[in-house]
């Protein structure tokens, strides 16, 4: 006790840090980061849907990324079946939204389900490529 009355800080710090740790630990990792993502995709065959609105998506987006804007996303699960078991890469702007759709997913019985980290945002300042074509289904 002693000790920590002396050290105060120490002890706060401690505690703050170990509070950190068991968040993190509850909510899971916030998404995976732009490499791993390539990987997933190259390796893996995983599919990149992107839930921004559609000119967001019109403006920049994976390439190849199907477009399914969060609002619509749960009446559109029966188009998504087939991915099941699969890896799936979900991503908006900054992630937020990208996060929510995971979550969706998941309920919906999807096992592989991954949030792009810092969103497109992420993804363009780490040099990934771009795309600016039309919407693919």
């Amino acid at each position: 006790m002693e000790f920590i009355q002396q050290h105060w800080y120490w002890a706060a710090l401690a505690a703050v840090s170990g509070t950190l740790l068991i968040v993190t630990s509850v909510r899971g990792s916030r998404g995976i980061s732009p490499a791993r993502a390539t990987q997933l995709i190259n390796r893996d065959d995983a599919v990149v849907i992107d839930v921004r609105d559609a000119g967001e998506y019109a403006a920049g987006h994976l390439l190849n990324a199907q477009h399914i804007p969060l609002g619509e996303l749960e009446k559109r699960l029966g188009e998504l079946d087939k991915l099941k078991d699969k890896p799936v890469i979900l991503n908006c702007q900054s992630g937020n939204r990208s996060a929510s759709a995971c979550d969706i997913l998941r309920k919906a019985g999807f096992t592989q389900v991954h949030n792009l980290e810092g969103g497109i945002a992420a993804w363009e300042q780490a040099g990934m490529p771009v795309s600016r074509n039309k919407k693919k289904k």
